[in-house]
């Protein structure tokens, strides 16, 4: 008896033979039209080179100033958990909270999350319960907000400008530049592929 391959639409369910994918391929539901899975050349190796930078970027975003002030000649300087400590401090814990989890714990979580999938598959090891890690990474990646503290962050610099002088910070520079890796991490990173290498069923 022949054996297939079957797979689900995410959308409306149905269930179909996995057809083989072609190179530079998009495969799409034949009931609903959506996109099951796409081609993505090397996908191990460029998901994890954006990892690993993205790890680099994320200490540096943290462990620098975000952001300085200039008054009165004096330039006081904070970090992005120098923040978290200060919103915490003046009340506003649930703001601090907020602030702490979605720019720091979430995408560290996802990054640690990637990198313990594709580092393993890199060296052609099997990571220990890779399906907790999928589970946690598919969890973590819709609570990452760096984009938004971008954005928040440049509303702020130009509030501020117009009472004292902005410094922007090593970090604000980081944290734009992990926004770009962790969209490019997120983007070449192959479920489908890393379950395949991992010799585990889809």
């Amino acid at each position: 008896m022949t054996r297939f391959a079957l797979t689900a639409c995410h959308e409306c369910d149905l269930l179909l033979r996995e057809p083989r994918m072609p190179r530079g391929g998009i495969v799409r539901c034949p009931r609903c039209g959506a996109e099951l899975y796409r081609y993505h050349p090397q996908s191990i190796d460029r998901a994890l080179a954006c990892t690993l930078a993205a790890l680099v970027l994320f200490v540096l975003a943290n462990v620098f100033p975000i952001i300085g002030l200039a008054l009165s000649g004096h330039v006081v300087y904070t970090t992005l958990y120098g923040a978290v400590r200060v919103l915490y401090l003046d009340g506003m814990w649930p703001m601090a909270a907020l602030v702490l989890v979605t720019t720091i714990l979430m995408p560290l979580l996802q990054l640690a999350a990637m990198s313990y999938l594709l580092l393993p598959i890199r060296l052609r090891r099997s990571p220990w319960r890779p399906d907790l890690l999928f589970r946690l990474l598919y969890l973590t990646k819709p609570w990452g907000m760096t984009e938004v503290l971008i954005i928040g962050v440049l509303v702020a610099v130009v509030k501020l400008a117009h009472i004292a002088g902005v410094v922007p910070g090593i970090a604000i520079w980081s944290f734009g530049a992990l926004m770009l890796l962790l969209a490019a991490a997120s983007a070449a990173f192959d479920s489908r592929d890393v379950w395949a290498r991992l010799g585990a069923p889809r």
